[in-house]
């Protein structure tokens, strides 16, 4: 089975791209949206992340939970935010390495935006064989791109749902 390195998923949120971007470049409040994430430790919690900001990510699956480093690697306002993850642990991010990579962008379309959340697999040097043993044992029988792909679908429904509702306030 060949592996999928890249899953991208999009959903029309209608608030300008600004509004999205503002809520995304937060990973303090990202526990918010994600059905693993539960926000983080360190860095800017609350505040808006930079290029260069470093912060811990906090996750559960299930029972088990883990941290991760992550760096931010682009914050171009009402366009895009990313971060990469290059280490992670259970109580501390200790094994560092090129683990996955984060992406959100943000296009104007009609009265909204257009918002694409894209995640891409880093653990390239792994071979596939332990990669897909790995995946299946941690995703309950899945690979990581589908079950990714069923992440992304909720938070990206998650963002629409809070996003929207605050902007009819």
């Amino acid at each position: 089975m060949t592996r999928v390195f890249t899953v991208s998923r999009s959903i029309f949120i209608d608030v300008p791209p600004e509004t999205v971007y503002e809520a995304v470049c937060r990973p303090g409040d990202m526990g918010r949206w994600s059905p693993e994430n539960l926000g983080t430790v360190g860095g800017v919690p609350g505040e808006r992340a930079a290029v260069g900001t470093t912060f811990e990510g906090r996750n559960k699956r299930g029972t088990f939970r883990w941290v991760t480093r992550c760096t931010v690697t682009a914050a171009d306002p009402g366009h895009r935010f990313a971060f990469r993850v290059h280490a992670i642990g259970v109580r501390r991010p200790r094994l560092r390495g090129p683990i996955a990579t984060w992406e959100y962008t943000f296009a104007p379309e009609g009265t909204g935006s257009r918002v694409t959340e894209t995640w891409t697999d880093d653990r390239r040097s792994w071979p596939g064989p332990v990669a897909q043993l790995f995946d299946r044992v941690a995703t309950g029988g899945k690979t990581f791109a589908d079950f990714q792909t069923g992440n992304i679908d909720r938070t990206l429904r998650n963002l629409k749902r809070d996003l929207e509702a605050a902007h009819q306030v």
